[in-house]
């Protein structure tokens, strides 16, 4: 048997000796080269299909399958592995006498390493029409029993499911005479059992989509551990990183961090998602300041520096420290633009300074980075990532909106209703003209994506006032109208959610705001619309409400 047993102070250690492998990979980066080692260690190579022909191909001495098992590749390759003289091979316990002897008797013999990955299920159902057919057929079936078999087995197989484990195991061959000990083998075990139920979620949520069932009996959510974060929320929480596999929507989670600044953080990421997903609502050159997950700044404009420069001004002093969102290239222009923001206009303002912990946007010209990197100190920190071409198209539907709580998880779908201009209505007797209802249409997107109770005022395309998250809606009325000032009179207001009592309209009317939509649907609209008409202030009803928990 290829067992090597260490025994020291009464505890058994075993390190598998790799006499026998079966390579069989989808991926063929690297396999040449792994094999090639492990044949100079003389590890006997069993192999599949392509693999078996590449292997070849490089001169790398093989045992085809079917000489294996008996029997030839059929059905179109669907049966090649699933053979007892694989899965013996693989689940038999070598220090169990009755399972020795079944091998003897039905000539079995042990593999030690399976080297598997899998058909590329996720790659395939991302290309445009795919069908049904296709997908199907790139559901792996002999991939995954043989990575379960040998997880299962770990006491005696090493199980190998990526490229970038090839350096890892060779190493440790090279350092124990062909061996692989029982911590490695544990590790990879743990590993190819996490590939084997992210792959099954993914072929789950595929079917489930091509069903039209939103809500299946079971979920299973297939993610990819990104990278470990310094902390959560606060210090003392620990926190990663984790990116769902099989979505192509742009966002933050396909986002590239450029080199240079400091490392993102767990606060970074939520907040960066909120601005984010704001400013893609927007097809108009655009800029978002978010700060602790609601927007403090939102403008469009024809040009994106004018769009940065209102956006900023919409709340200077909440913008230090935020998240800069922009839908647009940064070029060397609005990279000056941005890192001049407190010298141009917040000294004018009076905000006592600027610094952004995050700009991300589609892309950054290389000059654009140098000059944010060395314009200002705080530019050398920021964190910069590129999303790539906004591409709303891709927006993946299918995916939940999830909240966690203590033992389980709310599933819904996402928010993606914006502004339809075919279910507003307009109960008022004024009626607003094509500019206020740009400003409304703007305001309302934007308390979409404000923690509610939400007020969100809007003038010339820009927030100038932002009520949040309290737990009534004059109170965030009132906060809104301080943050406006003046610059309140002639606005637009939009509300995610219906009026229930005319004390807020009459707010409104005392800070002059010239219009409001809301979602209506109040028992007491009739007194809303009245007080809207007493104060001449159009009103709109968009049927839709937009609360964010």
């Amino acid at each position: 048997m290829a067992l090597e047993t260490l025994e020291k102070k009464g505890k058994t250690q075993m390190d598998v000796k790799i006499t026998r492998a079966l390579v069989s990979v989808s991926d063929k980066t690297g396999v040449v080269e792994f094999a090639k080692e492990l044949a100079k260690m003389g590890v006997k190579i069993i192999s599949t299909g392509g693999t078996a022909k590449a292997l070849a191909k490089a001169g790398i001495e093989v045992v085809g399958i079917e000489s294996v098992t008996g029997f030839p590749e059929m059905m179109d390759g669907r049966v090649k592995t699933l053979h007892p003289r694989i899965h013996g091979g693989l689940l038999g316990l070598r220090d169990k006498d009755s399972h020795l002897q079944a091998m003897k008797d039905n000539e079995i013999e042990p593999i030690d390493l399976v080297c598997v990955n899998l058909y590329p299920f996720e790659a395939t159902i991302a290309k445009d029409r795919c069908t049904l057919e296709e997908a199907i057929e790139n559901i792996d079936i002999g991939g995954p029993s043989m990575l379960r078999s040998a997880a299962k087995n770990n006491k005696f197989v090493a199980v190998v499911t990526s490229p970038d484990q090839y350096d890892r195991v060779l190493t440790e061959m090279k350092e124990k005479d062909g061996g692989v000990c029982q911590e490695t083998r544990s590790d990879l075990a743990r590993i190819a059992f996490s590939l084997t139920a992210s792959y099954d979620a993914a072929i789950s949520k595929y079917l489930n989509c091509k069903s039209g069932v939103v809500y299946p009996e079971k979920v299973s959510i297939a993610l990819v551990k990104q990278n470990t974060l310094r902390y959560g929320e606060n210090p003392h929480q620990d926190a990663a990183f984790y990116k769902l596999t099989t979505t192509g929507e742009t966002s933050i989670s396909s986002a590239k961090l450029l080199e240079g600044g400091k490392e993102i953080s767990f606060n970074n990421l939520l907040d960066t998602n909120a601005a984010f997903e704001l400013v893609k609502e927007f097809d108009s050159p655009a800029a978002v300041v978010v700060k602790h997950l609601n927007p403090c700044g939102c403008a469009v404009d024809d040009d994106i520096c004018e769009a940065y420069r209102k956006a900023y001004e919409g709340d200077v002093i909440s913008a230090f420290g935020g998240i800069v969102a922009l839908n647009r290239k940064v070029d060397a222009k609005l990279a000056q633009t941005i890192m001049e923001s407190y010298s141009k206009y917040g000294k004018a303002l009076g905000a006592s300074g600027f610094f952004a912990e995050v700009i991300i946007a589609p892309n950054f010209d290389t000059d654009a980075v140098d000059i944010i990197r060395t314009e200002k100190a705080w530019g050398a920190r920021v964190r910069l990532l590129e999303t790539g071409p906004i591409d709303n198209s891709k927006t993946d539907c299918g995916e939940f909106d999830t909240r966690c709580i203590i033992g389980g998880m709310l599933l819904q779908r996402r928010d993606l209703v914006a502004w339809e201009p075919d279910e507003l209505k307009f109960p008022t007797q004024t009626k607003p003209t094509d500019e206020q209802l740009e400003d409304l249409r703007i305001a309302w997107i934007a308390a979409k994506h404000v923690k509610s109770n939400t007020i969100v005022l809007t003038k010339n395309r820009k927030i100038l006032g932002v009520g949040a998250g309290q737990m009534n809606r004059v109170e965030s009325g009132l906060i809104a109208f301080k943050n406006a000032g003046d610059e309140s009179k002639g606005c637009a207001m939009a509300s995610d959610a219906f009026f229930p009592f005319p004390d807020n309209i009459e707010n409104a009317a005392k800070a002059g705001v010239a219009c409001i939509v809301q979602p209506g649907g109040s028992n007491k609209d009739d007194e809303i619309i009245a007080c809207a008409d007493k104060h001449g202030i159009a009103m709109v009803f968009t049927g839709k409400r937009h609360f964010k928990h």
